[in-house]
This record gives structure tokens, sequence and C-alpha cells, in this order.
């Protein structure tokens, strides 16, 4: 079998119980695919459990649905009685798996950008009605570097579509106290196992260690496990009391949303002594915060976020010079910049204020009106209008909204200045 539909195999990447995941090459795009195949053989055996085919039909029911930087794509699916395939994004830098264990550990800044991103993935499947319900390295993607992508939906439990859970779903050592007593389940569930994968990525060790699953599910529901800075000195306190209140034993005592969590994330982030970097976190946070953006999706801010190009400048930095041509977007992350003409002050810029609307809307920019420079230390983005051409057309459509909006604005404004004055 070298073929299935227009999918062309080009090796196995990995072999299941139920199914064979291949390298394939779409013929159609021309785009290199994973293409999970259920074993035909396999599901007309009657010792096969159907639960697995459920697994698979639940997966295929999500083509087309999840769209996030950080989750995989479901690119299409066709299934049968008898078989069926599921067509995935390609991920090629392997799991998470590779990063937990003592000597291949990620220094902590990068965890911690990790862990973000997972809390901005979930969050969004939580809000379309997802949980995944079997978070572990093992399905957690690695594109290059932090970026990440979750993956394998086929546990999930979709609140939209049905009101029962199967509870012999998930991994044991991975499994929060409430889904290994088979209670239901909703996305606290997911903070509790995605705070086991943390743990295991930040120190090497699995929080709950037993040699029988009876002991395993007793250390999960009463036990309480060491505190990861005990096991790995370097990472402190911060660390510690985020990863214990992410696998607090009553889902009531985690934190109350996946938001609160990527906040106090966040935070350690900027504490880290990598101060010089401007991490993925806080460029996200940086442009979630700009008023102008709030009909952005967390998905088209991400891509933003990859768009721009991100600077820490200190004060009295000239950021916009009157007089000079220019076609350049700038958001401010942080800090205070003002803004001048001929020496005169026009206004001081604040973190999530704008500058620079006209010349990048205009084609091939326009002459500066005013000169913009730094009053602090300040966090901006440039976003150029050739790196946002690259970005998605919806993205796109949301910017060039918004900044139409911005500027309908600003002249309303300066029509009701003029008529006051007149």
């Amino acid at each position: 079998m070298n073929q299935i539909g227009k999918f062309q195999l080009r090796k196995v990447l990995g072999k299941g119980a139920s199914a064979t995941v291949y390298l394939a090459l779409d013929t159609f795009s021309g785009n290199e695919v994973a293409l999970k195949v259920l074993d035909s053989g396999i599901v007309r055996s009657p010792e096969f459990d159907r639960t697995t085919t459920m697994q698979f039909m639940t997966e295929a029911s999500l083509a087309g649905k999840l769209s996030h930087p950080h989750i995989v794509s479901i690119i299409e699916a066709s299934v049968s009685e008898e078989s069926g395939y599921i067509a995935l994004e390609y991920v090629p830098g392997g799991d998470l798996s590779q990063y937990t264990t003592p000597g291949k550990l990620l220094a902590p800044e990068d965890a911690i950008q990790i862990a973000f991103k997972c809390c901005g993935a979930l969050d969004y499947a939580f809000r379309q009605g997802i949980v995944h319900r079997d978070i572990k390295p093992a399905n957690i993607l690695v594109v290059r570097g932090t970026d990440i992508k979750v993956s394998d939906f086929g546990a999930a439990f979709l609140r939209a579509e049905t009101g029962t859970q199967l509870e012999s779903i998930g991994s044991p050592s991975y499994m929060s106290p409430e889904q290994a007593q088979g209670e239901p389940l909703d996305y606290r569930s997911d903070m509790f196992t995605l705070g086991v994968v943390l743990y295991e990525l930040f120190t090497g060790e699995r929080p709950f260690v037993a040699s029988t699953l009876d002991d395993l599910f007793g250390k999960i529901i009463g036990e309480m496990p060491a505190t990861p800075s005990s096991l790995r000195p370097e990472l402190g306190t911060e660390i510690d009391d985020i990863l214990l209140r992410m696998t607090a034993k009553k889902p009531e005592e985690r934190y109350s949303t996946w938001a609160d969590l990527a906040l106090d994330i966040a935070k350690v982030g900027r504490l880290s002594v990598y101060q010089s970097m401007i991490r993925d976190s806080e460029k996200f946070l940086a442009l979630k915060n700009v008023r102008l953006l709030g009909q952005l999706d967390d998905s088209e801010l991400w891509e933003l976020v990859h768009a721009g190009k991100w600077l820490r400048v200190p004060p009295r930095v000239v950021l916009v010079r009157e007089g000079e041509t220019g076609a350049s977007l700038f958001f401010l992350g942080s800090g205070h910049a003002k803004v001048t003409r001929q020496g005169r002050l026009l206004n001081v810029l604040d973190a999530g204020d704008c500058v620079g609307e006209m010349a990048y809307i205009k084609e091939g920019g326009i002459l500066r009106q005013a000169t913009v420079e730094t009053m602090t230390d300040v966090l901006v983005v440039e976003l150029e209008r050739e790196m946002v051409d690259k970005v998605s057309l919806k993205c796109r459509h949301q910017l060039s909204l918004a900044l139409m909006h911005s500027l309908v604005d600003r002249l309303s404004l300066a029509d009701e200045r003029l008529v006051g004055a007149g």
C-alpha cells in the first residue's frame, strides 16, 4: 500500500494498537502530512475495543474545527465502518518527552515559554467546548525551540455533542484525581494533567510514581508531591507555587481560569535572569493589552507576535521622525513615549497605544507628520507591511478594520475640537 486516496505514503512515523501513522505527501497541495490510518483488520476483529473506534471518530470529527497556532491542525478525515484515516499537520521536531529526563532538561525560561503556550492552546480548546483528557509529553509536539503544538484530541470530551464521558480514557501517570476516581471532568482536569507534564519538564521526574496502578492512583488522589525546587533548586519558589496549585487535589483549589494561570506563568518568565530577551509570552501579553486589537482572537495575535520586529528601547530614542518617509506601524508594549511636532508636545503614548496608522495604510507610506521619542524604557513592536502581508487574510482584515476604526475616532475627535474652537 503506497497510496491512500490523494496521499502518497513515504514512511512509518509510529504504530499504535489500532492505527499506523505515516509521513505522507498530499499530492494535491504538495504538503507533507502525518496520516493516521486505522487498521481495518483490527477493526473487524471481534475482540477489538470499540472505545478506540470512538476515539478515532472523535478526532476525525474535529477536522477543520480547531484553528490555533499551538494546536496541531486536523486537515481532513475519512471514516467508514471498517477503516479510515485522519490527515494531520506534520510536526517534525518530536515531542516533549525528549526533554523530560535528567541531563536533557530545557532551561527553566524555555520551559516557562512552553507552559505559557500550552495554556493558550488548552484555553482555546475549552472555549470550543473541548476537554482534552490525555495531556502528556508525547501529545505535545515540538516545531522548533519553544514553539509547540498540542496534539491527539482522540480522547477529548466534546461538551456540545455528547453528555457522557468515557472514564477509561487517559494515561494513568498523568491523570487527575477526579479522572482516577471516574468522576466527571472539566478544564481543571486538563490543568492538573498539564501540571504533571510541566513538573516532569522542569524537574526530570514525575510527581507520582508507583509500582502498581492502585498505588499510583492512591498517590494521585491522596499524596502531595515534592516541591519542584527541592529537586532542582534553580527553579525557585515561584515555579513551586504554580505547579503545586495546578496539581491541587480538588478542582476548586486550582486556577479558576486558564488566563489566570497564563498570567502567573508570564510573571515568572519576566523574573528570569534573561531579562534582556523578549520572550514570546511577553510579546503576546503586550499585544493582548492593546485596546485597538481587542477584536483579534488569540490565533491572530500570535500571528502578529511572529510578524513583528520587537525591541527594548531606552529613554530619549527617536522611533519616528517628522519629515521622514515611513510605512511601519508601531505598538507600545510597555513604557511611555512623547509625540511632538516642530518641538511642540502633542501627546504622550502609554502601553497599549499605537502610532503610524496612516503611514501603514497608505501604500508606499507617507511623510511622517510628527516625531515619536521614548520617555522611559519601552517595549515596542514594529509591523512592516511586507511582514504583515505574510499573515493570514483573516488576520490582515481584522487589523485593517481596527486601524480604520482608530482613524475614524481620531478624525471625529479632531472635528469636535475644531467645532469647539470655532
